[in-house]
């Protein structure tokens, strides 16, 4: 039985991830902190359904104490190590920009630590569409230059690729980056665009929407995201022996094992049709706050997935009036309204 070591398996991709892959016959150790940043009882009731099946465990603790991530990962003996935890969220980072810095920069360099101690046969770590920064040039592709970052979340998840591709080449560890686009779907993260739209509409409040709804979203549901991690697994990169036959359009490093992954549904969607597609499925218009653009915000998100699809042979293809339609009935029933 192959292991898997999943940080932040208590957060809303590690706990679909894990689902998978217990489902598929895995074990899975999870590694969580529990944080506050959003409703820890969400976290914890994922865990519990995570832990009614034997081959999953999990531990809490933070990214930055590595004492007890390395105890945990030495216990696990893991052959693979998925890197899903640390401080999310876009806004927060100009609230909070202190926590960043501790949970993605030094507790991302705790775990490819780990990895290099126990020489695993795949790290694979989670960055994010928000490293293209600036970029205007779309579909995002995974060749792009991503030196423009808007804001400090950005900048340490484009150092967790720097940082990821020094050890793919000094310890000749096969390393997938992939980025996520705007994920969403059953269990989600109450900080989300989703989450709170839905929340607001079945109250009766009014929700805010930046730059007077003017923005587009490539919107990624999760079991799709999940599907590619999961593929994304048993494709581990190699260090070409002739760097010159690199594929165009595939962004294997020429110096190491190492490789960027974009994972997202492939489609622009506006924010105000994402908000009506809402309103459908609950039946009753969303008050409206129009607002202008947020700090640190951009414009749009558009995902060019062929790579991922060249690797898998798989691309993420749940519409949005399907996604948004099974959020808003897990919804409904996890808080029985």
């Amino acid at each position: 039985m192959r292991t898997v070591f999943i940080t932040g398996t208590a957060g809303f991709i590690g706990f679909h991830l894990a689902q998978v892959l217990l489902d598929e016959g895995f074990r899975v150790v999870g590694y969580d902190a529990m944080t506050d940043y959003y409703d820890v009882q969400l976290k914890r009731r994922r865990h519990q359904i995570l832990l009614q099946n034997p081959h999953f465990s999990c531990t809490e603790g933070y990214l930055e104490d590595m004492e007890t991530l390395q105890r945990t990962v030495d216990g696990a003996k893991p052959d693979v190590i998925v890197h899903l935890a640390g401080q999310a969220g876009v806004r927060y980072s100009l609230e909070n920009p202190r926590s960043y810095i501790e949970a993605n920069v030094v507790g991302t360099f705790n775990v490819t630590e780990c990895a290099r101690i126990h020489q695993v046969d795949h790290l694979l770590m989670a960055s994010t569409s928000s490293v293209y920064g600036a970029n205007t040039q779309m579909p995002f592709e995974e060749t792009q230059k991503a030196d423009l970052p808007l804001t400090l979340y950005a900048a340490t998840k484009r150092a967790n690729e720097h940082m990821g591709h020094c050890y793919a080449h000094l310890w000749n560890i096969p390393t997938t980056m992939f980025r996520f686009f705007t994920v969403y779907g059953p269990w989600g993260r109450p900080d989300l665009a989703l989450f709170k739209f839905v929340k607001a509409g079945l109250n009766g409040d009014a929700i805010d929407v930046y730059n007077h709804g003017n923005m587009a979203r490539d919107f990624t549901y999760v079991t799709d995201l999940v599907r590619g991690i999961r593929l994304l697994i048993d494709t581990p990169p190699q260090t070409p022996a002739d760097p010159a036959g690199i594929p165009p359009g595939d962004s294997l490093s020429p110096a190491a094992p190492f490789r960027v992954v974009n994972i997202g549904n492939g489609t622009k969607v506006p924010l105000m049709d994402f908000i009506t597609e809402i309103e459908a499925a609950l039946g009753s218009e969303i008050k409206k706050n129009f607002m202008e653009m947020q700090m640190g915000d951009v414009h749009e998100t558009w995902a060019d997935s062929s790579l991922l699809q060249d690797l898998t042979g798989y691309a993420p293809q749940t519409d949005i009036r399907t996604g948004v339609r099974a959020f808003v009935a897990w919804y409904r029933d996890y808080y029985r309204v």
